[in-house]
This record gives structure tokens, sequence and C-alpha cells, in this order.
């Protein structure tokens, strides 16, 4: 069994001891550090090698945003998933495009968290139906600006067969789903979304994601419930 090593960041100890024991009694999990503010991470990170770092979005010194843009700026930084208190807030876009996974809220119940940490060490991203919506507002807002022309040319540059897995990444489809909608293999997928990523100059599947938002590749019929 591969154990995954998660760093807590909040500024309330009350919140990081509750997850902390939520977390702790799984026998995957394991809370290798913890930190009251964003401005600790890096050196925690350096000491700890977690393959998660759960980050509080708000804190008063080096909020959770300052932090991941640092972090994710880092040649092999972990995955990042920001805590927040709000079902649409206008920052998890802008934490979502410095690189982090996704996000979860602190009163998703505990299974949740643990399936959101698990999720994102495997590769995959977090994103609830109310950020999703969010994305597509910011999306039918933009596409006609100079982000979504911008993104529209960043995909022109890869394979046809490239772009069409960049939007089922849009539109919230698994590797595994990927593979059976467009008939291919699961390592394949994989290898198509490695050299996306590469090619593209991201971090993450997420921001794979925004992209196809940015350009109008991804609508509300398309996405078939996921």
């Amino acid at each position: 069994m591969t154990v995954i090593r998660v760093l807590l960041v909040d500024d309330d100890p009350l919140v990081r001891a509750g997850l902390s024991l939520m977390l702790g009694g799984a026998d995957d999990i394991e809370i290798v550090g913890e930190a009251g503010d964003g401005g600790e991470v890096e050196a925690l990170v350096d000491r700890s090698r977690p393959d998660v770092v759960l980050m509080d979005i708000r804190m008063p010194a080096v909020d959770g945003l300052t932090a991941t843009e640092r972090l994710r700026g880092r040649p092999d930084a972990p995955q990042v998933v920001l805590l927040t208190t709000f079902h649409a807030d206008d920052q998890v876009l802008r934490a979502l495009r410095a690189g982090a996974a996704g996000f979860v809220l602190k009163d998703t119940p505990p299974a949740e968290i643990l399936h959101a940490v698990r999720k994102v060490a495997a590769g995959d991203p977090v994103l609830s139906p109310a950020i999703t919506r969010q994305l597509m507002r910011h999306a039918a807002g933009t596409a006609a600006d100079t982000r979504g022309a911008r993104a529209r040319e960043r995909l022109a540059a890869l394979a046809e067969r490239e772009r069409e897995v960049a939007v089922a990444v849009g539109r919230g489809l698994s590797n595994a789903e990927i593979a059976a909608e467009l008939y291919m293999s699961v390592a394949t997928v994989k290898a198509h979304v490695s050299r996306i990523l590469s090619r593209l100059g991201l971090n993450n599947r997420v921001q794979v994601a925004l992209l196809a938002y940015d350009a109008g590749l991804v609508d509300e019929e398309s996405r078939g419930g996921h």
C-alpha cells in the first residue's frame, strides 16, 4: 500500500487538529507536518517532502494563493488542495491558474475530504459542481477577449488527438472515461496528457481544463453531467 504524505496548513489550530485527527485515521495517509501560515510552507515542504499540501485559502500573513504560486513554481512540487469556506470564490480561479489541483469546502464531509486527497495524489483534479459552474460563467464572460484568443492559439499548437484529449479533460472526464470515449487505451491517454502538459508548459490537468474553458471549447451540454 502506498502511503500519501500530507502537509496541513491552516491558521486555525482547531481546524488543523480536526483535519489531523480525521486524515491520520486512514491507513494510507500520513500527516508529515503542520503550519499556521503560508510563509512556512516552502521550508516545511523541503523538510517533510509531502505528496499533497492541504491548505487554507485565507490566512492573515501569507495566504494560500500566494503560497500556492510560490510552491507550484518549484520543480517536483507537491499537489496543492485549497480549503475554503466559499462555494464560489473569485480567488479560486487564481489558485487554479497558479497550479492548485483543486479545492474542498471546509464543511465537506470527512469521507469526501479523504477522497479528495487520494484523488489528487493519484494525479486527478478535484473540482466540485459549484466551481465548475463558476468556470463556465468565467469562460462565457471572456470568450471574446484576448484571454480566449490566447487560449485558442495555445491549443492550436497541439495535434488533433491531443486537442480532443484536452477538451475531454476540460469536461472533467477521467483517463478511463477519455479512453472509452476516444477509443484508445488508458496508457495512451496518459501519454497524451503528459505531452499536452509539456507542450503547453502547464503543471496539471486543471490548467488544461481552464485553457479549454477559456477557448470556448467546453459547454454545459458537452459535460454530460460530469
